[in-house]
């Protein structure tokens, strides 16, 4: 999940994306980014990290050639409101599956990172807003034997 994350942030930062949100976990991801310039090079990253990840996951797990990513959802924010749920949402989907107690415990998403950097009221702002409605694939059970271990091991 480290290699997933750093690869993350390098390929956003490569493809001139800005990263505002993102949380990674051993079956999923999300992440929440700006693109002023080019929001159809988003293929491209996501297929650029998509493929890295993957040759290094086959590496380290001796199973070349073998699928790890079967698809991916985007969805464009026009509305503040719908913007500030998602990056609620994904600030806290540690939470939301049960890994952590407080969204910056969680080393694999930004949660922790948008406490520091964020301005005080901003970052209550985003923290307190509803995510209940965002209409987001994830179901996705963390197992006993990916980050719920790892991160407990870790601990």
């Amino acid at each position: 999940m480290d290699y997933l994350c750093d690869k993350l942030l390098e390929l956003a930062e490569q493809y001139q994306w800005t990263l505002q949100a993102w949380a990674v976990f051993p079956n999923h991801y999300h992440f929440v980014a700006l693109s002023p310039r080019q929001p159809e090079t988003l293929r491209s990253l996501i297929r650029h990290l998509h493929s890295v990840a993957a040759i290094q996951a086959n590496r380290w797990n001796q199973t070349p050639g073998h699928k790890v990513f079967f698809e991916y959802w985007e969805t464009r924010l026009s509305y503040q409101k719908s913007y500030f749920a998602r990056l609620s949402y994904v600030h806290k989907n540690a939470v939301h599956h049960g890994l952590v107690r407080e969204p910056s415990a969680y080393p694999w998403c930004s949660a922790a990172w948008f406490e520091r950097k964020a301005t005080a009221a901003f970052y209550r702002t985003i923290m307190s807003f509803n995510s209940d409605r965002v209409n987001v694939p994830d179901d996705f059970p963390i197992t006993s034997d990916s980050a719920e271990s790892h991160y407990k091991n870790q601990a």
